[in-house]
């Protein structure tokens, strides 16, 4: 799993709606990293008393001795120019969040409204509407930004859709390439990547294959919205014995020849010893999720 610009959590990150603080710390031990979110999960008229026990929280995390947690700690805020964004970071100014999610990041002039406002809080761009994947390029060129994020259902939404599947659970073509496009960004300014969430809770056959296509792909984590899907993510992004042991091996016939070989009926590039590479940096990865 490549670690981008200092993002060094995943591969699975637990949405908890924060105005339930009760399941703050289930969440963040169930999972990767813990998404705290004050957008879509809090209706409008409890955001305050979300904001009050999230300060709350955000102040227990201040401690020397809970440094591994408030660093695997996410805030989704509010979009920038709206009432919630201007109470969003009025409250997380002066807490020492290092994770903040903006919601609906629609262009590098809103990473920077988020950027002065919390100076030394690496910035995850949520890239969930038509403008914002148009735009991730821009956005994850932002210095502050340490990661794109994409989401498929607010996306449908913003172009007049209605759903972002097909009946058989593949996403339409739209959906796709917006995927592939914030992806492509992110990579291109050397930020991590996170893949949507997948909805379907029960539906863990299908959150399997997508999430082992998200790490084969080289997303660096997978959202998700359930406690239950985390070990499903977790399981995909570990390889295999077999794809581990084939890539140790390959590995260790790379300094014995001088540039292209042959390796069990197959001719061996740089590319593929990159892949290689990754597999084992992943199952490194899966070991230390498991600690």
């Amino acid at each position: 799993m490549s670690r981008r610009r200092g993002f060094t959590v995943g591969p699975s990150l637990l949405f908890c709606p924060a105005d339930r603080p009760e399941r703050y710390a289930k969440a963040a031990d169930r999972a990767d990293a813990l998404i705290l979110d004050l957008e879509d999960a809090v209706a409008d008229r409890d955001k305050p008393h979300a904001r009050r026990h999230l300060r709350q929280h955000l102040q227990t995390l201040a401690a020397p001795e809970t440094a591994e947690l408030r660093a695997r700690t996410v805030v989704r805020i509010n979009p920038a120019g709206t009432p919630g964004f201007a109470a969003d970071v009025d409250l997380l100014a002066g807490t020492g969040v290092e994770l903040v999610m903006l919601a609906k990041t629609e262009s590098r002039e809103e990473v920077d409204a988020a950027a002065r406002a919390l100076p030394d809080a690496g910035i995850i761009g949520l890239c969930e509407t038509a403008a914002g994947v148009t735009r991730a390029e821009q956005i994850a060129s932002h210095p502050q930004v340490v990661a794109l994020m994409w989401g498929a259902e607010d996306l449908l939404a913003s172009i007049g859709g209605s759903s972002s599947r097909r009946p058989d659970g593949r996403y339409r073509d739209v959906a796709r390439q917006a995927r592939a496009q914030v992806l492509l960004a992110a990579a291109t300014h050397g930020a991590a990547g996170i893949d949507a969430i997948y909805a379907d809770i029960e539906d863990t056959d299908g959150l399997a294959a997508e999430a082992a296509d998200a790490a084969a792909s080289g997303w660096t984590a997978k959202a998700c919205i359930h406690p239950a899907q985390v070990p499903v993510i977790r399981s995909a992004y570990a390889p295999t014995e077999q794809e581990l042991d084939h890539a140790r091996a390959l590995l260790a016939e790379v300094p014995h020849h001088g540039g292209a070989f042959r390796f069990r009926g197959s001719m061996v590039d740089l590319p593929l010893v990159r892949h290689a590479e990754q597999v084992v940096r992943r199952a490194e990865a899966a070991a230390q999720s498991l600690r």
